[in-house]
């Protein structure tokens, strides 16, 4: 796209390009004392004793024995610990807080406690199941009795880091009886509620601000809290301020990363039609629950992407595992089913000897058909719009007929995808229970107050924009600041792509009840309560219903060349188009999207991350490898408006939508430059080195 047409500059782009603006390390924090978390050493055991050094006058030790109310971390499923208490389920769990002045002399002093256990054996394999969930549609088995091609396959995903640019840190100090804190966050409520529930205090008591953040991706939805429920229970004790702040390698080693997972489908086709799938998905949530069960659901209803297959016997788990728990990233389940799914349509199209390009676009979902859990496809569907403009921006079919033959070493390869926008089913109405407020001063000054953080998407600015457009006024009569939740009503969370479709939506009915009671130089209030589609009914317990408020829609095209000699693969194009409803602002979801494909890219074929006895064996950016601008190409994106009768403007999300569809596009692409199927991401030249030299790919 090389125009855009409703684009303004960002609140923040000139402290940022000035280099002003002030991340958590950044901020004023003399007097405050330094926060070391002394970790586990060892993947499962009991703790037996904690030999901790005499410590120098002005230093501290904080553990679970110091627990004012809960010694648990406010997640979903509540089985994470603050502080581990007589036991430790995986490397690098956090046993206490050392804390002190200087941070070199916290290094000596974990050096010298001494942790002993009892050790025990760990497991580090897919076989505990800690979450089950299942659904059905149709009737499978009349189909596995009667059918012309079946065919069963496994793909797997690996771990995948967030790779934010700036690290988890905190700042906490009380002001009078008040904890207030600052940090690098998604979330400010989470952290807020977090310490509530580990003090057992009045919510008054505690005070959340958002500072500047740099970049999230879910990897500061729920780990943020952890930190404050811990440092929380070190103010209460010792009444300093304090600090946290991980150097990259920390970050690394001991922060949640995406779910591996792998997942296992059955297809049975009948007259050229893929009439059934039979699946089992796995995700390896690590030692604790947490957030995963979530994760899950959101893979399951994935789990046939965005095409229409009548009848499923779908079932899922997530396993506990001694490994560090693994939590929310970009997508939130559906890139891994995505990519297995993609990869699966088009080899059960070839065993079936069909066109694998014209078997996808015939099983596309249309408007009105219902989806993989029984709810319905409400709005319209431009899914074969997208699909032809992403062709004819790529020459698809003249390179993928050029490239589908052996020895090209070239591929070319697209996806087409959907991804829900907003909370699973009806989580919006009845779990997160949004309110936005609208506040005018005397001067005509409107002032919007939203829990959602800017970690670098730009929402501070496209909210705003929604405001002074639907009010009529210039948007230098609007402020935006960042949340403060002792003033923001609660949003709800920054994820789930739900930010311009939920919040947005509120912003827009806020600002237009404003306008009908608008008195020049007076001061006015609106508080607008989230009100969801009176036909979304969902069961979470059976996974059966409307899934989502609504869906956002995309396909992307990638091209790759391949090196027999080394294995390397090399990015040649990529080409996107999307469905977003409306863009409230070009310029930043083309910005959405191109970072998006290039992350999903890295997850393709670039970022390997192993475990080995429970430990990351990538601990730097040396070892753990993210795509730069020299591993990728210029991306050419498109937008096409579908309107959506519930978002602002008729916009829907797209920061999840522009990730969870490249991996798939690249793997197809690579199988075509290699002629083989592949099985796994990251597609790496070791993993290529393995296919090409394996007569059964």
């Amino acid at each position: 796209m090389s125009h855009f047409k409703n684009s303004t500059v960002k609140i923040d782009n000139e402290e940022k390009m000035a280099g002003l603006a002030l991340f958590t390390d950044d901020l004023p924090a003399k007097d405050f004392l330094w926060c070391r978390p002394l970790r586990s050493n060892i993947p499962c055991g009991r703790v037996r004793s904690v030999n901790v050094p005499k410590l120098p006058k002005g230093y501290y030790y904080v553990d679970a024995k110091d627990i004012v109310k809960e010694n648990v971390v406010n997640i979903i499923f509540s089985d994470w610990p603050v502080f581990a208490d007589r036991r430790v389920n995986y490397y690098g769990e956090t046993i206490a807080l050392l804390i002190g002045p200087d941070k070199q002399k916290l290094e000596e002093l974990a050096r010298m406690t001494q942790v002993n256990y009892d050790e025990e054996v760990p497991n580090f394999k897919l076989k505990k199941s800690g979450i089950h969930k299942e659904f059905k549609k149709g009737d499978l088995e009349s189909v596995s009795n009667d059918y012309d091609y079946t065919l069963t396959e496994t793909f797997e995903t690996g771990y995948q880091e967030q790779v934010y640019l700036e690290t988890q840190g905190m700042i906490m100090w009380l002001d009078g009886d008040k904890i207030t804190i600052k940090a690098s966050m998604q979330c400010p409520y989470y952290i807020k509620n977090a310490v509530v529930r580990t003090l057992g205090c009045d919510p008054s008591k505690v005070r959340v601000i958002q500072p500047a953040v740099g970049g999230a991706f879910g990897g500061k939805e729920h780990y943020p809290s952890m930190m404050a429920a811990q440092m929380a229970t070190a103010i209460v004790k010792i009444k300093k301020p304090l600090k946290m702040i991980f150097d990259r390698d920390e970050d690394l080693m001991y922060t949640t990363k995406r779910h591996p997972s792998k997942t296992t489908y059955t297809g049975y086709v009948k007259n050229g039609k893929l009439v059934g799938v039979k699946a089992h998905v796995q995700l390896n949530g690590g030692a604790y629950k947490g957030c995963s069960g979530v994760v899950l659901a959101r893979a399951l209803i994935a789990v046939v992407d965005c095409y229409s297959i009548p009848n499923l016997e779908i079932e899922g788990d997530v396993y506990i595992t001694n490994t560090m728990p693994t939590a929310a990233f970009r997508g939130f389940g559906s890139p891994q089913t995505i990519f297995a799914f993609e990869m699966f349509i088009e080899h059960i199209a070839k065993v079936a000897g069909l066109d694998p390009v014209e078997f996808k676009l015939k099983h596309l979902v249309k408007q009105g058909e219902v989806t993989a859990v029984n709810g319905k496809f409400h709005d319209p569907i431009i899914l074969p719009e997208l699909v032809e403009k992403a062709m004819e921006m790529s020459d698809f079919k003249h390179k993928y007929a050029l490239y589908n033959k052996p020895g090209s070493n070239r591929g070319i390869g697209f996806s087409c995808f959907l991804h829900g926008c907003g909370f699973t089913g009806s989580g919006e109405s009845t779990i997160i229970n949004a309110q936005l407020k609208l506040t005018k001063d005397k001067n005509d000054i409107v002032h919007l107050y939203t829990s959602q953080v800017d970690f670098g998407q730009g929402n501070r600015t496209t909210l705003k924009k929604i405001v002074s457009d639907t009010l009529g006024i210039p948007e230098e009569q609007v402020t935006h600041e960042a949340p403060d939740t002792d003033h923001t009503l609660s949003t709800g969370p920054t994820a789930a792509s739900r930010t311009i479709i939920i919040v947005g939506y509120l912003c827009e009915k806020a600002a237009k009840h404003l306008k009908e009671i608008w008195k020049p130089g007076v001061e006015q209030e609106w508080i607008e309560p989230y009100v969801g589609p009176d036909y979304i009914h969902w069961d979470e317990d059976t996974m059966q219903g409307d899934a989502y408020p609504g869906y956002a829609w995309g396909v992307n095209v990638v091209e790759v060349s391949f090196d027999p000699v080394t294995y390397q693969v090399k990015v040649e194009g990529c080409w996107s188009t999307y469905d977003v409803g409306h863009a409230i602002d070009d310029r930043i979801v083309v910005g959405q999207a191109d970072g998006g494909l290039a992350q999903a890219i890295g997850y393709g074929y670039l970022e390997n991350m192993e475990v080995a006895e429970g430990r990351f064996r990538q601990k730097t950016l040396s070892d753990y490898i993210i795509p730069t601008a020299v591993d990728l190409p210029m991306m050419e994106t498109e937008l096409i408006d579908n309107l959506f009768a519930y978002g602002a403007s008729g916009a829907k999300g797209c920061g999840e939508l522009t990730f969870v569809g490249g991996a798939p596009a690249l793997g197809h692409a690579i199988e075509m430059a290699i002629n083989k199927n592949i099985y796994k991401i990251p597609a790496n030249p070791e993993y290529l080195m393995e296919v090409m030299e394996n007569e059964d790919h």
